[in-house]
């Protein structure tokens, strides 16, 4: 608030009159401001703690459903959706959300060594596997000698379809490959085929100009294709896919948001698992880790993305 100085200094004098009026007029206005902006923050503090914004990518309608859900208990759960990979954890860094579900721990730890963000897993989703699909051959013994074969090229996801071409017997990889790895971690490549990196999200696209296409299965939802269909396809329920779990995740310093534990509550319950479910051709499996759990399994994935043992 800014002060009026008296004047003290040579002054002419002036008739005397009363100053009470001036003094409860002043006195009014400055009470009538202080009550506006009490109102207003008052206001701008309770819209905050009750809008809790999550990044999604694509279409993910279970969090509809949670959204509706979250209105029951006060909640304003604003569904804010993206389409590429690389953004929704910048978002979520950068405070423009509070929330995201859209990546697996192995995602998540390549991120935040890419970026210097300390985003965390606050509670699974689910595990969906990722499948090798194709418009020209029925099964895998018929990809022809040479067969071009596009796969996501983000470090996280173009190790996981390296690792399924692998345990599918199309390819093989040195010994002691970990998670993340690349082309040149392709030890044998018996049928010549010519992998083509692109973004993630291109993948289902590319179906009609290559042979095959390694699909995330939310993408491959997203794009009506059947999770059968698939000529290869990842257990979800194998150890070997734990760092693939899907997660929700948050900025550090708000991972005990009491706000965030009902969210995570809603997300487990039945109405949002079995429109996950129904979203997925029904291959979404639900994994019950605590967070401790998800941060003990982060930490692995960071050990390996950094070369440790």
């Amino acid at each position: 608030m800014h002060h009026t100085t008296p004047y003290t200094a040579t002054r002419r004098p002036a008739p005397r009159r009363p100053r009470a009026p001036r003094r409860r007029a002043l006195l009014a206005a400055a009470a009538a401001t202080a009550l506006a902006l009490l109102v207003a923050g008052c206001g701008t503090s309770g819209s905050a703690a009750h809008r809790i914004r999550v990044g999604v990518s694509g279409d993910s309608t279970e969090w509809e459903v949670l959204a509706k859900e979250a209105k029951k208990q006060g909640l304003d759960v604003e569904v804010v959706p993206f389409d590429d990979y690389s953004l929704p954890n910048k978002a979520l860094a950068a405070g423009d959300i509070e929330l995201n579900a859209f990546q697996h721990l192995v995602f998540l730890a390549q991120s935040n060594t890419e970026n210097g963000t300390d985003i965390v897993p606050l509670a699974p989703t689910s595990v969906v596997p990722m499948g090798l699909y194709s418009k020209k051959a029925k099964k895998l013994a018929d990809l022809p000698d040479g067969a071009r074969i596009a796969h996501p090229n983000d470090p996280a996801n173009e190790g996981r379809a390296l690792r399924l071409l692998a345990r599918a017997k199309l390819i093989e990889l040195k010994k002691g490959t970990g998670l993340y790895a690349t082309a040149d971690d392709i030890a044998a490549n018996p049928h010549h085929l010519r992998l083509t990196p692109v973004n993630a999200q291109q993948t289902p696209r590319l179906l009609a100009d290559v042979d095959a296409a390694v699909i995330n299965d939310g993408v491959a939802s997203l794009s009506g294709i059947r999770a059968e269909t698939a000529l290869f396809k990842d257990d979800p329920h194998s150890p070997d896919v734990r760092p693939y779990l899907n997660v929700i995740a948050a900025r550090a310093e708000d991972r005990n948001n009491p706000d965030y534990a009902k969210v995570i509550k809603l997300y487990a319950g039945k109405p949002v698992q079995d429109e996950a479910r129904r979203t997925s051709n029904g291959t979404a499996v639900h994994l019950d880790l605590s967070a401790a759990e998800l941060a003990e399994e982060l930490a692995r994935v960071d050990r390996q993305l950094k070369g440790a043992s």
